[in-house]
């Protein structure tokens, strides 16, 4: 312990990222400012291409970080083997969910499968992705042990959930505090040595299993507000009632109350998943998580919903849904990023072309939609213009970018869907949704 411990208080240590996403790259990027030499590892070799040519492929982060990060030493590669070259193994990998809507770890155990063979003495292995509670103890630790090491004395396991929140200018990798359970005593020791290289604050637990519940409390916790909030939309739409309104007179008590906004639904790696691991943990104990179940159930309701409020819409202007042109504003599943991993909008998207819908889209921060998923077009970004905005019977506006115009949406467009409460007041040519 004393020699890892060593390398951090030097900044010898080499640190290995594994999985080079939303994730994993921001937080090697925060270990090269450090001044640590960092080897990131992934699979595809494009990403690995344009890291180690100093471009980035996240939108957020800037071309002269990843330079910078180069030029410090940051390097990417598919080989798994250099492996035995890190101290630092940190795992940033998809937790996904099967065809039968339960957890997928094949990520995690392939991942750790690869590099088995190159494992050596006195590394520490830090698993951040989001899963069920007994994962690092169930999965991991037992292939350390089989492969010879004694946990906490020549190699270390923790857990510490990723938090990252994209898009947020306000919180980064290092002000985010950071929660770590280890193994063991010693492993917990070498987890809150490794991650106070980089974060302001490291909060410790008492275990693995204490710091995998903690995140998916976290998440649970912001689905299941989303589907109150969501549930009470369409109860204020049927009364006649601004829910915005409603949040914002809320939103003066001093206590008591946090606010979320409604939407189109959820979307992202998280909100949509991450729930359902522990749903299918809890019935290896007997429970139900009944409510868990009902948020998720109201927050996957929400792209019928707005379907229904675009097709009555356009009844009304004695226009149908099928050969309708229809303009969706933003297929990221939140404002300012280009992730769409679950977006809302996809399904929306496939729903009204299952209905005979011309579909077009916009969004500033994804230029291509070909293959997201399971969702397949053939489309690209289309940008909003005096010129083309009259050619669309109804705009949907699902991401509320910053980019976009929303004074010329208003006054140009035929018809407008709000599914962000973007455009407050009363319009002619505006439907809340």
């Amino acid at each position: 312990m004393n020699q890892i411990l060593k390398r951090f208080e030097d900044k010898t240590a080499i640190i290995g990222i594994v999985g080079l996403g939303y994730v994993g790259f921001p937080l090697a990027l925060r270990f090269s400012e450090e001044r640590y030499k960092v080897i990131g590892f992934d699979v595809d070799e494009v990403k690995i291409c344009k890291i180690n040519s100093s471009t980035s492929f996240i939108s957020h982060i800037k071309n002269s970080d990843v330079q910078k990060a180069v030029f410090q030493g940051l390097v990417a590669t598919s080989n798994f083997e250099r492996i035995q070259e890190v101290d630092v193994i940190i795992l940033c990998l998809p937790t996904p969910l099967n065809a039968n809507r339960e957890p997928d770890l094949s990520f995690i155990t392939n991942t750790m499968n690869t590099i088995y063979p190159h494992l050596r003495a006195n590394q520490i292995l830090s698993l951040e992705s989001t899963t069920y509670p007994g994962t690092t103890d169930e999965e991991l630790r037992p292939i350390i042990e089989k492969r010879g090491f004694t946990l906490g004395s020549d190699y270390f396991l923790v857990f510490s959930p990723e938090r990252e929140d994209q898009g947020n200018a306000h919180f980064t990798t290092r002000t985010i505090p950071k929660v770590v359970g280890g193994c063991t005593h010693f492993c917990l020791k070498v987890g809150v040595a490794l991650y106070s290289q980089v974060v302001d604050q490291v909060v410790t637990v008492s275990s693995t299993k204490v710091a995998e519940m903690t995140k998916l409390l976290e998440n649970i916790h912001r689905a299941v507000n989303i589907g109150l909030i969501n549930e009470l939309k369409v109860v204020c739409d049927k009364m006649g009632i601004d829910i915005q309104e409603v949040i914002d007179a809320a939103s003066t008590k001093p206590f008591g109350f946090v606010p979320y906004r409604p939407g189109p639904g959820v979307g992202g790696h998280c909100i949509p998943i991450d729930p359902l691991y522990l749903t299918w943990k809890a019935k290896e104990f007997g429970v139900d998580t009944k409510f868990i179940e009902l948020a998720g159930a109201v927050n996957s309701s929400m792209p019928n919903y707005v379907f229904e409020k675009i097709s009555l819409a356009l009844n009304k202007r004695q226009i149908k849904v099928k050969n309708a042109h229809i303009l969706i504003c933003g297929i990221a599943y939140k404002k300012n990023i280009d992730d769409t991993r679950e977006s809302p909008a996809l399904v929306l998207m496939e729903k009204l072309r299952s209905e005979g819908a011309h579909i077009s889209y916009s969004d500033p921060h994804v230029p291509d939609f070909t293959k997201i998923g399971e969702h397949q077009f053939n489309l690209t970004s289309v940008d909003i213009n005096l010129g083309n905005l009259t050619t669309y019977d109804c705009v949907v506006l699902i991401t509320d970018h910053d980019k976009f115009d929303y004074d010329l949406l208003l006054k140009h467009s035929k018809l407008i869907i709000d599914t962000r409460g973007k455009f407050r007041g009363v319009f002619s040519n505006v439907v809340s949704a």
